[in-house]
């Protein structure tokens, strides 16, 4: 609720603003919540006349799909260095196990674990940087990135914008339990990439132990 108040006191072109640079640093790989805001401003504009649904989504859109763009530059060029740079700065999210599951999903799904990565916190930090290190083809990054951006910013902003209008008389309530059930998902991912990550660093230094041996 503290994020829709503080969206509530600027103008709707700043909530646009605000929207599309959070999404676009998280996609980027900077650990923001970027779905959170989106939910809140989606809310905030099924209430509030002066903030447009449609460009919201279009904003939030724009944003995950530059931002991703952005990411996938700078790890095609920064490597397996930039990820090991990352992991010295934010162990809690770029840590050796979350990497490793993060490029077994993107070995194993290619395309698809950018477009299903937008769905999932932390893989949407990783999406742009880890397609950009291992070298996938720009033009697959770049179908993948527009769907996925397209269809979670939009198909977000689309579902909690016509729930906030056809729960008009419980909306107070509702936006307490939109950002729960948001909070909720990012966690749930967060403990379930958490353990995978968990399993594959065990396997590895099992692996680096046998070796040695």
């Amino acid at each position: 609720m503290h994020v829709q108040e503080w969206l509530d006191t600027v103008p709707p072109a700043a909530v646009y603003a605000v929207v599309g640079l959070v999404i676009g640093l998280e996609s980027l790989g900077v650990p923001l919540p970027g779905e959170i805001i989106l939910v809140s401003a989606a809310l905030m504009s099924s209430q509030h006349g002066g903030v447009n649904p449609v460009l919201l989504g279009a904003v939030a859109s724009a944003g995950a799909v530059i931002g991703d763009s952005i990411g996938y530059a700078i790890g095609r060029k920064g490597g397996r260095p930039l990820l090991a740079w990352l992991g010295g700065k934010f162990p809690k999210h770029f840590g050796e196990g979350h990497i490793a599951t993060a490029e077994r999903s993107f070995e194993k799904w290619g395309m698809w674990a950018v477009f299903f990565g937008r769905f999932i916190a932390l893989l949407r930090i990783f999406a742009g940087p880890l397609a950009g290190v291992l070298h996938m083809p720009y033009w697959k990054f770049l179908v993948a990135n527009v769907l996925g951006g397209i269809v979670w910013a939009g198909g977000t902003t689309a579902v909690i914008y016509y729930v906030g209008v056809v729960a008009e008389s419980w909306l107070k309530r509702f936006s307490y339990l939109g950002l729960v059930v948001a909070a909720l998902i990012g966690v749930a991912s967060f403990l379930i990439v958490k353990r995978r990550a968990g399993r594959v660093a065990r396997e590895a230094e099992a692996e680096t132990v046998g070796a040695a041996e």
